[in-house]
C-alpha cells in the first residue's frame, strides 16, 4: 500500500514512546542543543489514532502509479477489476489507483478480499493464516545490531542534552520519524545529516534489513511458502490462452512482497537458489555490516512496494527466437530469474519460465503443512483473480467535481 502516518510497530514500539518521554521533558531548553534546537516549537505529525491511516502523499503515489501503468501499457485493456485486502489503507491505494488509471468514471471495480486468518493461501494475506509466521520474528536478532550501531548515537547526544538521557530505542524512534514525517508533511528536521551521518543512516538500515530478513525473508522459512501461491497463480494466469483481463493489479500490506520475492529467489545475498538455513543467516552477520548483500528492505519495502510479472510478445531481437517472453519488475527495475535468463535483456523464454515456476513449485507447495495449519478447509492454492465468490466489487467514482469558467 501507499504510505500512511505511521505502522502501528514502529509507533508503538519507538515513536510513541519517545514522544511521551519528549513532552515529559518540558525544562529542557531545547533551542540551546545543537543539531536538537527544532525541538523546541517541534509538534509531532502522528498520533495513534491517525497510525495506518494513507497520507496525502499516499494517496497521490498510488493515483501517480495508476497514471504510469497506464502510459507503460498502452495497448493493454484497463483492467475491469482491482483487488485489494480488507484494511483501509490498501483499500484506499487501490481506490486511488484507480482514480488514475481508468479514463472514464465508474469503469473499474475494486475488490475487497477479506483478511481472514483461516483463509490458507487464498488472500492477499496468507500470512495471516499461517500460524507458524511470527510478526515478532526478526526483532531479537536486529536487536543486537541496533543496540550496537545507535549507543555511540546515544552517548553522543547525551553530551548534547544529558537531562534526556537519550536510549537506543529512543535514536531509532527519531530516525523512525525522518520517514514518516516526510511523506506526512513532505519533509523532517529529523532527516538533517548534522543530527545522524552517512554512517547513522546505513546502522540503521542495516538494522531494518536483519529483522525484515528474519521476519518475511530468506531467514524465515516459511515465507517462500507464503509467497509461492502468488507466484504460481499469477504465472497461471498469464501463461494461460485466454484471460479474463490484460492486467491484473492487486494490492496487500508489506508482508507479502517480500515472501514472493523469495518463492522467486530474488535479492537472495547466497546465491543460486534458496540457500540452507545457516548459510544465509551468516550472510547477516549482526555485529558489522555486510555492505555486498543483496537483500536491502529499501529497494524491496518503500511505500507502495511493487512486483509486475510481464509477458512480452518479441520480434526482431537480433540473435533471439521471436516469441513469448517473460520478465519480472521490481518498483519498475527489471529483475533476471535465478536460472530463467535465456531471452533478451532480463527476459526468460516461455519454456524456460514454465520450467523456472515448476521447479519453484516442487520446493515450496505446501502452504498448509509449513504453516502448521490445524483449521478446516485451508488450501495452499490462490484462486481469488478467478473466483466469481470473491465478487465483482464497488465503483470508486471521483472524489469531487469542480466546475471551472
Amino acid at each position: 500500500h501507499a504510505a500512511i502516518y505511521a505502522n502501528d510497530f514502529d509507533f508503538e514500539e519507538y515513536i510513541e514512546p519517545f514522544l511521551e518521554k519528549l513532552g515529559n521533558k518540558t525544562s529542557l531548553d531545547w533551542s540551546k542543543v545543537p543539531s536538537l534546537s527544532f525541538l523546541a516549537d517541534w509538534d509531532a505529525p502522528v498520533s495513534e489514532a491517525e497510525t495506518s491511516i494513507l497520507t496525502r502523499v499516499g494517496r497521490l503515489e498510488a493515483t501517480q502509479l495508476g497514471v504510469d501503468l497506464e502510459f507503460r501499457y498502452p495497448n493493454l485493456k484497463l483492467p475491469q477489476r482491482v483487488w485489494t485486502s480488507s484494511a483501509e489503507r490498501t483499500f484506499k491505494s487501490a481506490q486511488s489507483l484507480v482514480r488514475g488509471l481508468e479514463i472514464d468514471d465508474d469503469t473499474m471495480n475494486v475488490v475487497s478480499v477479506y483478511e481472514s486468518k483461516e483463509s490458507g493461501a487464498d488472500s492477499l494475506t496468507p500470512y495471516k493464516a499461517c500460524p507458524a509466521y511470527s510478526s515478532s520474528a526478526g526483532s531479537e536478532q536486529s536487536g543486537k545490531f541496533q543496540e550496537k550501531f545507535a549507543t555511540p548515537i546515544t552517548k553522543r547526544l547525551n553530551a548534547l542534552a544529558a537531562d534526556f538521557n537519550f536510549t537506543v530505542n529512543d535514536v531509532f524512534g527519531m530516525q523512525q520519524l525522518c520517514g514518516y514525517e516526510t511523506v506526512i508533511r513532505g519533509r523532517s528536521p529529523f532527516c538533517d545529516l548534522d543530527l545522524f551521518s552517512p554512517d547513522d543512516w546505513l546502522g540503521w538500515e542495516y538494522t531494518e534489513d536483519i529483522r525484515y530478513h528474519y521476519n518475511v525473508g530468506y531467514g524465515n522459512n516459511v515465507a517462500p511458502y507464503v509467497g509461492m501461491p502468488w507466484l504460481n497463480a499469477t504465472a497461471n494466469l498469464l501463461m494461460a490462452d485466454a484471460a479474463d483481463e490484460d492486467l491484473y493489479v492487486s494490492f496487500t500490506h508489506r508482508e507479502m512482497p517480500p515472501m514472493v520475492l523469495v518463492a522467486m529467489g530474488l535479492f537472495n545475498n547466497s546465491e543460486p537458489g534458496f540457500g540452507a538455513a545457516a548459510d544465509i543467516n551468516a550472510t547477516f552477520p549482526l555485529d558489522r555490516i555486510n555492505y555486498r548483500r543483496a537483500w536491502r528492505s529499501s529497494n524491496i519495502l518503500s511505500f507502495l512496494s511493487n512486483i509486475a510479472i510481464e509477458r512480452l510478445n518479441c520480434t526482431g531481437s537480433y540473435g533471439y527466437e521471436d516469441g513469448e517472453y517473460y520478465r519480472v519488475l521490481v518498483n519498475s527495475s527489471p529483475q533476471p530469474l535465478p536460472d530463467c535468463a535465456d531471452g533478451p535483456g532480463t527476459t526468460c523464454s516461455r519454456s524456460g519460465f514454465e520450467t523456472y515456476i515448476q521447479d519453484r513449485v516442487e520446493r515450496f507447495t505446501g502452504f498448509s503443512e509449513k504453516c502448521g495449519v490445524e483449521y478446516d478447509n485451508s488450501t495452499d492454492v490462490m484462486s481469488i483473480y478467478q473466483d466469481q465468490s470473491v465478487g465483482n466489487g464497488t465503483t470508486v467514482g471521483k472524489r469531487y467535481t469542480a466546475t471551472f469558467q
